[in-house]
């Protein structure tokens, strides 16, 4: 029995075939650890453990990456409100998903790499963007991607850039080029604490979300 995915890009369902015979890398974002996981995130990893679990009885080598993202706004103002380290924060949150998760039987990823241990990687792959015209530094320090510089933005999602609308999950900010346009480098504020600030020569800050699964 074959297995079928449905492919966003050609809007097809098409036959599974992997890049090389026997083996599948599988990519899946992971989650944001400022709290306890709910239901809607068990649906997720159960989705995907669904999927592994299949390739793996149909005898492929599977090595399974999921990620967490251990730095981000959620995550820095409830370290804030108990008065505890950012690290202290997310390794409470990580074990207690495991822990949920493993009362349900979903299987470990082959690799659970933090977003706060690619860092680096991350600054530089924002440095090739803004090298190819597709990032820029805003006069408040963020570096943000220009969403209409990319042709074919949009590709995947199925919509045209206008029909993109701003604003729906976080506010547009005056220093963007474009409201569209999204933030990759978030330049670091003094109230912030110590903890969720990392260096590089964009100034003190930290990577946004949307580029630590690209990197």
């Amino acid at each position: 029995m074959s297995l079928r995915l449905h492919n966003t890009l050609t809007r097809s369902l098409e036959e599974f075939v992997p890049l090389r015979a026997g083996k599948v890398g599988m990519y899946v974002c992971g989650m944001t650890i400022y709290d306890l996981c709910h239901m809607g995130h068990l649906r997720m990893m159960m989705a995907f453990d669904v999927i592994v679990r299949w390739l793996r009885a149909s005898g492929y080598d599977v090595t399974y990456v999921r990620n967490i993202t251990d730095i981000e706004d959620k995550i820095i103002k409830r370290a804030v409100e108990r008065n505890i380290t950012i690290r202290a924060l997310t390794d409470e949150m990580i074990a207690a998903m495991h822990a949920d998760l493993g009362a349900v039987g979903v299987l470990r990823p082959t690799h659970e790499p933090r977003a706060t241990e690619y860092v680096s990687q991350m600054v530089g792959l924002i440095d090739k963007l803004r090298d190819k015209g597709l990032a820029y530094q805003a006069g408040n320090g963020d570096v943000n991607f220009a969403v209409r510089k990319l042709p074919g933005y949009g590709k995947l999602s199925g919509k045209s850039i206008d029909e993109l609308r701003a604003g729906e999950r976080v506010a547009v900010l005056e220093d963007k080029q474009d409201p569209l346009d999204f933030v990759m480098w978030k330049s670091a504020k003094p109230s912030e604490p110590d903890d969720a600030k990392y260096p590089s020569h964009y100034g003190a800050g930290r990577p946004g979300w949307h580029i630590e699964c690209s990197a």
